[in-house]
């Protein structure tokens, strides 16, 4: 029985609740040491490869692999739209933007995926609020980068840019195509995929990459492990025990997260930008999210509504 809106959160909740709020705030920590030493696509082969490692055999021990294999066209958009672009994208950034930076752009995800999704003819209204949510979102976005843009880079905004459209847009896919696809089954049929698209790349590299510095390794496996496969299960488990809608607030704590572990263990500066846009932008996405009264149909993997960084 699906819990009501209304319903106090279980220990149990909060505590998937703070998990996922740190674990998926950490991806951008990881990712700038990892791109330090190792190109982007090794990055994002040997995340792939580890994630699908551990959740494929999952999927086939569960009989869900053929099943979820039916669905195969839609579910190539959403491994563009979700992984194989959005993470050669985000660790292609990171070698010229901070962490902080990186992760606080990206929080632009929810107001950009309510925008999309009105474009697309969802049911849910564009209220005043959430209309003043993406006006704030914009306007903190503004700020960060007309306080911080001296000395960046075009191509690396511009790469975040379309990081935050595909992980705006792939929600679209999944509960217009994908319904009845269980969300581990997608997940490691995206997460095998990208890293056979990859593997060309990456494969003849890997005798380089083993001799990289270990910070640099220890942050690619935490990536795949930690931050991708368990991430994953857990998010999973959050979403039946708190409902979707609670689950999408982790995005708006993601970013703080990201903003300060770059401050803390990477000695990234704490700008101005940062001071203003990031409780600008958090409120504005927090607005621009909130559901209007209209019901809807709850969908396996409404999880994939908060973005994987």
């Amino acid at each position: 029985m699906q819990r009501s809106a209304s319903a106090a959160m279980s220990r149990k909740g909060w505590a998937l609740f703070l998990a996922m709020s740190v674990i998926w705030g950490v991806p951008y920590l990881l990712i700038k040491v990892a791109v330090g030493e190792l190109s982007p696509v090794m990055v994002v082969f040997g995340r792939c490869l580890l994630g699908a490692a551990l959740l494929l055999p999952w999927t086939v021990a569960r009989g869900q692999l053929r099943p979820a294999l039916r669905y195969w066209k839609p579910l190539l958009l959403f491994t563009v739209l979700e992984m194989t672009g959005p993470w050669l994208l985000l660790s292609y950034a990171e070698q010229t933007l901070s962490s902080s930076l990186t992760g606080l752009l990206v929080a632009g995800v929810p107001f950009v995926a309510a925008l999309a999704g009105r474009l697309a003819g969802d049911e849910e209204r564009l209220t005043p609020v959430r209309l003043a949510g993406m006006g704030l979102g914009v306007v903190g976005i503004a700020v960060l980068l007309g306080l911080d843009v001296e000395g960046l880079a075009l191509l690396p905004l511009l790469a975040v840019a379309l990081v935050v459209v595909g992980y705006a847009t792939a929600p679209l896919i999944v509960s217009r195509a994908l319904p009845d696809v269980p969300g581990v089954a997608a997940s490691a049929i995206a997460l095998t995929v990208t890293g056979v698209v990859y593997a060309p790349f990456a494969v003849p590299r890997l005798g380089s990459a083993v001799r990289a510095p270990a910070d640099a390794l220890l942050s690619v496996l935490t990536l795949g492990v930690l931050c991708t496969a368990v991430a994953l299960a857990l998010f999973f488990a959050l979403i039946r025990e708190v409902g979707p809608q609670r689950a999408l607030v982790i995005t708006f704590l993601n970013p703080a997260v990201a903003v300060l572990l770059g401050v803390l263990l990477l000695d990234e500066p704490f700008t101005l930008g940062l001071a203003v846009g990031l409780p600008v932008i958090v409120l504005g996405c927090a607005l621009a999210t909130r559901r209007s009264p209209v019901r809807t149909d709850r969908c396996e993997l409404s999880d994939v509504d908060a973005a994987v960084p």
